[in-house]
């Protein structure tokens, strides 16, 4: 019987085929990724590569950062520019590749999902760590579906009722990674403002409350306040999201939402910037344990105001 490959013989794209987590998107940065390694290290110009393959430098570019999918034929015909005629390695390569060009669960939602949003459902769905910090709404992983329906309404004033349901059905179905066997850690700090906005009214809010209560109960999930008295909390700028993934060939990325579209920083600078004004907003919110005191206390004065 043959003994099995150590890991450190083993093909690179292997334990990506084995121990795949989150979707399409996060396969298609991890072939992209071993693509540019094999190109660099061939000393391959993306002029070359591109002639290669029939397309321009921005499709290399893009192929090789995920953004878009795979075609088998490209990835053979690169694979074979680069040197790799292993027929099991070049088997591992396209089998990735069809992987990375399959179908996620969003997308029976296509019909409401803008493109630079998927990419961000990839990724959520690949991370191992999600760090947030809102100051504008709850965010959508912790959001109650008549929240989620009140902040749809809020954002998309022209849709109709039906497009409005697809939405909020579409963020509950985010939230499903939370209850997955092997989910990601949940990290946010939110802005005192956020419980003090009465999205959708008094019973919304309430209920939301208690959700928030809920969930925090889960040993994955952290939640901080950050209080008025907190003057740094304007530093964030607006809602930022950090995502962190066990991948090695996956690079941290800060996710910035914008009304009509999305900025993903992945450069070690940018990505080092925001999570320094993170564990910044981390360290002066109030601690975990504190958490509860404060949603419980909301919840009195809620009650309080409405008796």
């Amino acid at each position: 019987m043959t003994a099995a490959q150590p890991n450190s013989e083993r093909r690179p794209i292997q334990r990506y085929l084995e121990h795949s987590r989150g979707g399409p998107t996060a396969l298609r940065i991890v072939l992209g990724t071993q693509l540019r390694k094999l190109r660099e290290a061939s000393g391959i110009s993306t002029k070359v590569a591109a002639d290669t393959i029939r397309g321009s430098h921005a499709k290399i570019s893009r192929l090789e950062l995920g953004r878009v999918g795979f075609k088998e034929r490209d990835v053979a015909d690169l694979l074979t520019l680069y040197g790799i005629t292993d027929p099991d390695e070049r088997a591992d390569f396209l089998a990735l590749a069809r992987q990375a060009t399959a179908p996620g669960w969003w997308h029976q939602y296509s019909d409401i999902l803008a493109p630079w949003f998927e990419t961000h459902l990839g990724l959520e769905e690949a991370a191992s760590v999600i760090r947030t910090f809102e100051n504008q709404f709850v965010p959508g992983l912790l959001q109650t579906e008549a929240y989620a329906r009140a902040v749809t309404q809020l954002g998309h004033p022209r849709a109709t009722a039906t497009e409005v349901e697809r939405r909020v059905s579409l963020r509950l179905a985010r939230q499903e990674l939370l209850h997955r066997e092997d989910p990601p850690r949940l990290w946010i700090v939110l802005d005192e403002a956020v419980l003090r906005r009465p999205v959708g009214g008094p019973e919304v809010m309430r209920a939301q409350l208690h959700h928030l209560i809920e969930m925090t109960q889960l040993p994955h999930i952290t939640l901080q306040i950050a209080p008025f008295s907190l003057g740094g909390v304007a530093a964030a700028g607006g809602p930022v999201t950090i995502l962190r993934f066990l991948e090695p060939d996956l690079p941290d990325v800060v996710y910035l939402e914008q009304l009509t579209s999305a900025l993903y920083l992945d450069k070690r600078d940018d990505v080092d910037n925001y999570l320094s004004v993170m564990d910044r907003l981390s360290a002066e919110a109030d601690r975990p344990v504190a958490t509860l005191p404060f949603l419980v206390k909301m919840l009195d004065e809620l009650d309080a105001r409405q008796s």
